[in-house]
């Protein structure tokens, strides 16, 4: 059990309290009595009003079940289920036109368009390799993935491969930078006279001459659409010696910003792990995080890459970033932990996350040089799972409150709207207007939004087989109108607009052909699993031109209705094979995620599915696997014994899909991880909005002895 010591009236977890006065605090003007003192007045004022919000969440539940229930085997009523969703509150009236205030953000928030990496910061080395994939090789992106036909063959490095990637770069080249005449792939020399670009003596030159932006010793940088790409020099390399004018590489600006997740992507249950995030994230801000590991049978030690350095056409210096701009994601309303207690009680874990990530910022709003994260005095918040308007006005109230405390001008932190639950997307616009002084990033999660989709409607009926929301009238109208609230409030050159994540790591190839959706849709942004998926994914923002794109979807009107049309699965029947499959795809998919959340404490990586593809699974992909199940097995189409015959099966599948991790035990159904997987499911239509945070801390916590 966790010890607590008394800190301003509060229980605090002693490693928390070692963390705060030892680690946090140093360098900052802040006293330890200032922060223990704020972070209490910030529990006093807050949290009971964090309490009635999510009573105000249950309370409405309650009351589209019962209406939902009475109405059961009716033909859909959509004119009266608006109405009564206006009649409840659910449903908001929306005011006049208003327009986003936030102040200056860093470009790469407001202005650019490229991918974005969500990363758990409880690792290290991840968290680090986010950060560090501002930039990124693309022959080295094409060689070693999918992304074009065939592999490497043979141990070292191979010619015909290497030939590959090098065509597919120029190819892009020619695509993002032409040239008057020919292709890159043909030229014999690249060289920089009189501050001016010569291509082959002259016989050649960029169709753009601005595109030039710069040059180093040995490279040549330009930029399209507001993203750098460099040319690396080396007719000694393998590489470069089979190249007309000796190019090594090509390296482009790809993950422009890198969320470092407290939330959906680690497992942090207790004082100890939240101490752990906390310290990353800080070591981000001050630009001292290290981790030291072993690669190819060497020790490596990572740090955060340095800002890269070149010589301007005007012969000035250019010094363009070499991290993304890091935002934190704290997490939502819901959870409440035993880091610290007021009066006797957990406190909202949403309130303490707020506190110290921000505090942890000031660090890096005191420099003036170096390592910097934001070079326009913010700090960059993410704030998940939010029910409506009146959550969103808790979440400005609470970070000016926190401004305060740490004296920083209102408008310091900057947040980022998840528009992933339903409350929130049918009233994006009022969402957006509670925040309008400090919103900075709005975006799309369809797995958490499908998950609440399904528990909101979970008296309605069965819903459509999973593999079928992807074509549900509501899922359209969701991305569309995710876009149109951003555009018609003017986020657009005030924030992102974003999508959410490609789950496939291993699947290049389909990203590239899928992806770009994401900048033709409109969206300044989109999650990718990997720093090499955001190499790739940034060719994207060099063939679409996002801000034409959003200038040509402005004005498009909002579809409520489809919005709000239920994904029922209506009278058709389902044979038992097809029933079947769902619950063996279902009971494969929690397993796989849970068995390593819980007994390992990974809140995010490679799962693989019921066909041994590798996905990318948070809890949001648990969420909607098991609403799923639940709504189904509600209405009869499954039973618990069919469920619990699926959870037995499945388990022998997972076990032999972790044969090979030695820290992996096998699923037995006595154990933690497979009674949360069972829970889940059995009680799904009673969690909170259907969440699975409840009970998988649960169960971590009895796999960790620290119940």
């Amino acid at each position: 059990m966790t010890t607590h010591t008394t800190r301003a009236g509060l229980e605090v977890a002693v490693p928390l309290a070692d963390f705060v006065e030892a680690r946090l605090l140093p360098g900052l003007p802040l006293t330890p009595d200032a922060f223990w003192s704020g972070l209490s007045r910030l529990l006093a004022e807050l949290a009971l009003e964090n309490r009635a919000l999510l009573a105000i969440r249950d309370r409405m539940q309650a009351q589209i079940d019962d209406w939902l229930t009475a109405r059961r085997g009716r033909d859909w009523d959509a004119p009266a289920w608006k109405a009564f969703l206006s009649d409840i509150g659910y449903l908001r009236p929306e005011g006049p036109e208003f327009r986003v205030e936030t102040g200056p953000c860093d470009p790469e928030i407001a202005q650019l368009a490229g991918p974005q990496l969500v990363v758990p910061v409880m690792n290290a080395r991840f968290a680090l390799n986010a950060a560090n994939a501002r930039w990124g090789s693309l022959y080295d992106a094409f060689y070693g993935t999918d992304a074009l036909p065939g592999a490497p063959q043979g141990g070292g490095y191979d010619a015909a491969r290497g030939a590959q990637a090098v065509a597919a770069a120029a190819r892009f080249l020619d695509q993002a930078v032409p040239l008057t005449a020919g292709s890159h792939a043909d030229v014999s020399s690249y060289a920089v006279k009189d501050r001016a670009l010569v291509i082959d003596g002259g016989a050649r030159a960029l169709a753009d001459p601005a595109a030039f932006a710069g040059h180093a010793p040995g490279s040549v940088l330009f930029c399209h659409h507001g993203l750098h790409i460099e040319l690396i020099f080396d007719p000694a390399h393998p590489v470069g010696a089979a190249s007309p004018s000796g190019l090594r590489d090509v390296v482009v600006e790809a993950a422009l910003t890198a969320i470092q997740d407290c939330e959906d992507s680690v497992a942090a249950v207790d004082a100890a792990d939240k101490v752990l995030a906390y310290d990353n994230w800080l070591g981000l801000m001050k630009g001292d995080l290290a981790d030291t590991f072993r690669k190819g049978g060497q020790e490596v030690t990572r740090r955060l890459n340095p800002d890269r350095t070149f010589t301007a056409p005007d012969g000035g210096t250019l010094t363009l970033p070499g991290r993304a701009v890091l935002l934190v994601r704290n997490v939502g309303h819901l959870m409440t932990t035993d880091a610290v207690r007021l009066d006797g009680q957990e406190v909202p874990e949403g309130l303490l996350d707020a506190l110290i990530t921000v505090t942890a910022g000031m660090h890096d709003l005191a420099k003036m040089d170096g390592l910097r994260n934001s070079r326009h005095a913010s700090v960059y918040v993410v704030k998940p799972k939010m029910h409506g308007p009146a959550e969103a006005a808790f979440a400005d109230r609470t970070f000016a409150m926190v401004e305060d405390i740490l004296h920083l001008p209102r408008g310091t932190v900057k947040l980022g709207l998840m528009d992933e639950e339903r409350r929130t997307s049918v009233n994006l616009r009022e969402c957006i207007r509670a925040l309008k002084g400090r919103i900075a990033f709005i975006n799309t999660g369809f797995l958490d939004r499908t998950g609440d989709e399904i528990h909101t409607l979970m008296q309605a009926g069965p819903v459509l087989p999973k593999a079928e929301m992807k074509d549900a009238v509501w899922l359209a109208a969701y991305e569309n109108g995710n876009v149109d609230a951003g555009l018609a409030t003017g986020l657009n050159g005030k924030g992102q607009i974003g999508k959410g994540m490609w789950a496939k790591p291993d699947a290049m190839a389909e990203m590239l052909a899928a992806k770009i959706a994401h900048p033709q849709a409109g969206a300044s942004t989109a999650w990718v699993p990997s720093p090499t998926a955001a190499v790739l994914h940034a060719m994207h923002y060099h063939q679409v031109d996002v801000a034409a794109r959003q200038d040509a979807l402005r004005g498009r009107a909002p579809d409520l209705d489809a919005l709000l049309t239920p994904p029922l699965m209506g009278p058709r029947n389902l044979s038992p094979e097809a029933i079947a499959r769902e619950i063996d795809n279902n009971c494969q998919s929690i397993l796989g995620y849970v068995v390593r959340w819980v007994d390992q404490g990974i809140g995010c990586s490679k799962v693989p599915d019921i066909d041994n593809v590798a996905l990318m699974e948070d809890r949001a992909t648990l969420r909607i696997s098991a609403q799923f199940l639940a709504n189904w097995r509600m209405h009869g189409l499954i039973t618990d014994a069919q469920i619990e015959d699926g959870l037995r099966r499945m388990a022998a599948t997972v076990d032999r899909q972790n044969a090979g991790d030695p820290a992996y035990r096998p699923l037995t159904p006595d154990g933690p991880a497979f009674r949360a997987a069972r829970d889940l499911i059995l009680q799904g239509a009673t969690q909170p909005s259907g969440y699975t945070e409840p009970l998988l801390h649960h169960w971590r916590r009895i796999a960790k002895g620290t119940a």
